[in-house]
């Protein structure tokens, strides 16, 4: 059974155009490759990375809140109109939340902002490549080793 956060991850690349999500997905074999056959240390320094790595959901937060925040002081020092922005940013959270798109999510999508289950596939893509996992050989293709990694 999958977990809501599974889900919800679902949902965003559900509601992501099929060209950008194959762009996410070639980014991630092209880095598979590139750390294929590299030390311990260079795939242990870029699953680090990953770590840091914002997902989508951190991004939409984080950018929701600042707006939200920013709007309710404007409203409160400056003009009350700006009242209306915290508004608007709730409602592309709550659809966000119940339906797994809002109006900022494509133009994100677009820029290369991956959700966390796409962070997590390239990090145990790499570990895999690390040879953390038995069964899947460093030998095997990165559309192999991200499709063994997908069916887990």
């Amino acid at each position: 059974m999958a977990t809501i956060e599974q889900e919800e991850q679902g949902r965003v690349r559900e509601s992501t155009a099929d060209r950008i999500n194959e762009r996410i997905d070639s980014s991630i074999r092209q880095s598979i490759a590139r750390y294929k056959g590299r030390s311990h240390g260079e795939i242990s320094e870029r699953i680090r990375e990953l770590d840091q790595e914002w997902s989508i959901e951190r991004t939409l937060e984080v950018n929701a809140s600042t707006l939200a925040l920013s709007g309710t002081l404007l409203g409160a020092f400056v003009n009350k109109r700006w009242f209306i922005l915290p508004g608007i940013v709730s409602t592309f959270l709550l659809q966000h939340g119940l339906q797994g798109w809002c109006p900022p999510l494509p133009v994100l999508r677009s820029l290369g902002i991956r959700s966390r289950r796409e962070i997590d596939e390239e990090r145990y893509a790499l570990k895999a490549l690390r040879g953390d996992f038995d069964d899947i050989s460093p030998k095997s293709s990165p559309t192999e080793i991200l499709d063994t990694v997908r069916n887990t």
